[in-house]
């Protein structure tokens, strides 16, 4: 059934075109899989199949709890800072940390639109990052630096403070939430694209909490208001994504591991591997004023602004390998009669989806519109993984309800669509 109720529909022009294998090598060979449910005779069932039926109930109780235990250790460094810093200026610093973490967070949700990870996933990344990372910071990071003193003795503490112990230890415990987030949500944990989003939302509640910390020791510095609007610039501003970016690389190692379908035993290793870049951006961005600089404005136009360019060209070469694997797996429901041709340019092809939103808005089918394309992005990486030989066990029957969901979604685009023309 195609898209033309209400007004005629323009069929958009192919913008992404299938190829035997996605740009860069991101996704490995796949077999032909499990056959496609027929549209006329789908298996009995499935189609009461609810949402609170897609995963195990074991997950969604392993799921809630960490979301209770990351939500408890926030709570905890929620009161300590307010005994540091009194609870009037946590205010005022919490007020300000708001700007670059909605900063971040614009940003992270702009890369997720198509393909929105679960609210409840995000929530753990963000609570983890505001509270758990920084609590491990407070506890560990006065025993690193004792430890880095011994082994790189007559080194200052000017540098070993922010160039060696915080990125050994921050990018650690951030990472280690984006570890736990890969073995649990394995269902929506599906590539680079989705580990740059997890692990960016960790860092971006990270950031939040470091940025409270900074703005609050501004205060009470002698340089007073002109201090703190300093240091809220440089940080809340002219950096707010540095945390996203340094957590984003191991996010990217970890969600290549996935998409490959590698054990857990290859996921601990990528995790080790992914550290790597992280700290060492985290290091050279500490460490350039020190080592490399003396002067703000150059290290930032020379060395971060360059290096912020090249994540943004990384994040759109992920999404366009992504939008590849979605129009490949989405081509088989295609010949299967699940979609038309034109259905499968709305929502794998980025002209194609601009235009059958605009057309949904103009007859009051956006939030139909909306969900048929992300159900249909989803769908396509469930696919993709049953190809692989490395779905979950549950993912045949998630199969067919997503399709339920993309012909539950089209008939409420065609009846507003209806009812608007009418």
């Amino acid at each position: 059934m195609s898209m033309n109720a209400g007004r005629p529909y323009s069929e958009p022009r192919r913008t992404v075109q299938p190829a035997a294998q996605p740009p860069l090598g991101m996704w490995q060979q796949v077999s032909p899989g499990p056959p496609i449910p027929s549209p006329a005779h789908p298996p009995p069932g499935m189609e009461s199949l609810g949402r609170e039926h897609s995963r195990p109930v074991r997950a969604a109780v392993v799921n809630g709890l960490l979301l209770v235990f990351a939500a408890l250790i926030l709570g905890g460094v929620a009161v300590l800072v307010t005994v540091q810093l009194g609870a009037a200026a946590l205010v005022l610093c919490a007020a300000l940390a708001l700007v670059p973490l909605a900063i971040c967070l614009a940003g992270i949700r702009w890369v997720d639109r198509w393909d929105p990870e679960p609210r409840g996933a995000l929530t753990f990344a963000f609570l983890w990052g505001a509270g758990m990372s920084v609590a491990v910071t407070l506890l560990l990071g006065p025993v690193v630096t004792a430890l880095l003193s011994v082994g790189l003795e007559g080194t200052s503490p000017d540098i070993i403070g922010p160039v060696f112990q915080a990125p050994l230890v921050e990018e650690a415990a951030k990472g280690l939430g984006v570890l736990i987030l890969a073995l649990s949500r394995r269902t929506h944990f599906d590539g680079p694209v989705d580990g740059m989003v997890y692990a960016g939302t960790v860092a971006a509640g990270f950031a939040f909490t470091e940025n409270i910390l900074y703005f609050g020791s501004a205060i009470t510095d002698p340089a007073g208001l002109g201090g703190l609007i300093t240091v809220f610039v440089m940080r809340g501003l002219f950096s707010p994504f540095a945390h996203v970016m340094f957590t984003g690389a191991l996010g990217v190692v970890l969600g290549m591991v996935v998409a490959k379908g590698r054990g857990k035993g290859r996921l601990l290793g990528a995790f080790a591997i992914g550290l790597l870049p992280a700290i060492a951006g985290h290091m050279l961005w500490n460490g350039g004023l020190v080592v490399l600089f003396t002067d703000f404005f150059s290290f930032y136009f020379l060395v971060q602004v360059p290096l912020f360019l090249v994540v943004i060209a990384v994040v759109l070469g992920l999404r366009r390998a992504e939008r590849a694997v979605t129009y490949q797996r989405l081509a088989e429901y295609s010949g299967a009669g699940w979609l038309t041709n034109q259905e499968l340019e709305m929502v794998a092809a980025p002209r194609g989806r601009s235009s059958a939103m605009a057309w949904a808005r103009a007859v009051g089918a956006g939030p139909g519109m909306k969900q048929f394309i992300n159900t249909g992005v989803r769908l396509a990486f469930v696919r993709q993984r049953l190809r692989a030989g490395h779905a979950a066990t549950h993912d045949p029957q998630l199969e067919v309800h997503l399709l339920h969901e993309l012909e539950a979604a089209r008939r409420r685009i065609l009846n507003a669509a209806s009812a608007r023309r009418v």
